[in-house]
């Protein structure tokens, strides 16, 4: 009978969350230079989103010159023709509104949230760095410095920071998602000012970007500024290079140690998966969600709280165009070894390949998928990136509304079938990660 009760509060929970998950409007189309053009209007709030997404990321680097797609992130907040050194950020932050932008292994974003009145401001300096970006000297060594700091930061001085680059190294041989996002200083060091504008000319073109807009707006008045402002701003007029090298099927474990300026050593296991948007994506996507998302996930009550083998215990799936990755990461406890928590961890995935997750964690999974669905989409920037991803990656914004539905179709035995196929070791790269010895 409690089963009953529990089964049904989680059926009862799903559907109340779908139900509050409104269907997200738009309207899409393309203008004359190729450029992708996505709209959504919310009058609920007097603010608005103003994003351009570039199709270019650490995957379409030179391997001699990486490091290009994360170093125009900072490059072009520089300034324009028309916008000096420095008054971008002020601009924005004077009239009322943030912005930022981020790079990945696929793709560059750029977005302000702007008071709804400054719509055509937005606009015209996201134009701006489209069309008339300085690639100068002085701010590409500007630039330099700043992602120098940036790397010490986030990668030298922090603790783990350099993780993940090892081991997309070890996990792609082949296939660029091998090189880091940051790349290589001395790759940007001995770059010289041609090479930058040569990247500028190649991937910041209308025709490999989508402008999407949500938040207070009105149509019609939104359309004859965007054409004012991106109408007139020419094609690229060359191709577009695009990554064509697949990576070869792992036959075998990789196994690897790492040392760092760490206090506590970590476990690290990567699996390749399916790019995102495949059918095999959403039950491994599910998985990862079992093993790893809040405080009763398996990982999470057996490793951390009943084992106190590790002080954490995560699992992360990678949503790439090209090849997926679950990357598991775990910082062992006091007094435990590596290998003790490694083996804790291997429990964990012969047991969900081999053992059929109970009806009722299956519906706490659902619930915990349906969250995150409407959190992602629940600011106007969540649903301009959305919209911009789900077009650019998959080929229809409507996924927005839909792609649950490919959640709600995975079943308790494909997510135990996307264990057995996808966790194995044979599909892996091992790391252990220590803290360096002192000399």
């Amino acid at each position: 009978m409690k089963k009953t009760i529990l089964l049904l509060t989680g059926i009862f929970s799903l559907s109340t969350a779908w139900a509050q998950q409104q269907t997200i409007k738009f309207e899409k189309y393309e203008l004359k230079n190729g450029m992708k053009v996505i709209l959504h209007q919310d009058k609920s709030t007097p603010i608005v989103a103003v994003t351009v997404s570039y199709r270019v990321g650490s995957k379409n680097e030179d391997p001699q010159r990486t490091g290009f797609a994360h170093f125009f992130e900072h490059l072009l907040f520089e300034g324009s023709e028309n916008i000096g050194r420095g008054e971008y950020m002020k601009m924005v932050k004077e009239n009322g509104g943030t912005l930022n932008a981020n790079t990945t292994y696929d793709r560059t974003f750029y977005y302000e949230i702007l008071p709804s009145n400054q719509l055509e401001l937005g606009l015209w300096m996201e134009s701006e760095r489209l069309l008339h970006a300085k690639i100068e000297d002085i701010g590409i060594e500007t630039q330099r410095e700043v992602v120098k700091e940036e790397r010490r930061q986030r990668y030298d001085n922090t603790p783990y920071g350099g993780l993940l680059d090892e081991t997309m190294k070890r996990t792609f041989k082949v296939h660029p998602y091998g090189r880091g996002v940051i790349g290589s200083m001395d790759h940007l060091n001995s770059a010289k000012r041609d090479e930058f504008y040569d990247f500028y000319r190649t991937f910041y073109v209308p025709e490999n970007a989508i402008l999407s807009i949500a938040g207070d707006i009105d149509i019609k008045e939104t359309k004859a500024w965007i054409e004012k402002y991106f109408g007139s701003i020419p094609r690229g007029g060359k191709p577009i290079p695009r990554p064509t090298v697949k990576e070869p099927a792992q036959t075998a474990e990789v196994r690897d140690t790492v040392y760092d300026n760490i206090q506590l050593p970590a476990v690290i296991h990567s699996f390749k998966i399916p790019a995102r948007g495949t059918p095999e994506f959403y039950a491994v996507d599910m998985l990862t969600k079992l093993l790893s998302q809040g405080q009763s996930s398996r990982f999470q009550k057996n490793i951390v709280d009943q084992q106190q083998k590790a002080l954490f215990v995560g699992a992360f799936p990678f949503a790439l165009e090209d090849h997926g990755v679950a990357l598991m990461f775990g910082i062992v406890n006091m007094g435990v070894g590596p290998d003790d928590l490694e083996a804790a961890m291997n429990s964990e995935y012969e047991r969900v390949k081999t053992e059929l997750i109970s009806e009722q964690e299956f519906q706490k999974l659902l619930n915990q998928v349906e969250n995150d669905f409407v959190n992602a989409n629940a600011t106007v920037e969540g649903i301009a990136e959305s919209l911009s991803d789900y077009w650019m990656w998959q080929g229809n914004p409507d996924l927005i509304n839909t792609e649950i539905l490919q959640y709600r179709k995975v079943t308790r035995e494909q997510i135990r079938a996307a264990a057995q196929q996808f966790l194995t070791t044979n599909n892996r790269v091992t790391l252990h990660y220590l803290p360096k010895q002192a000399n």
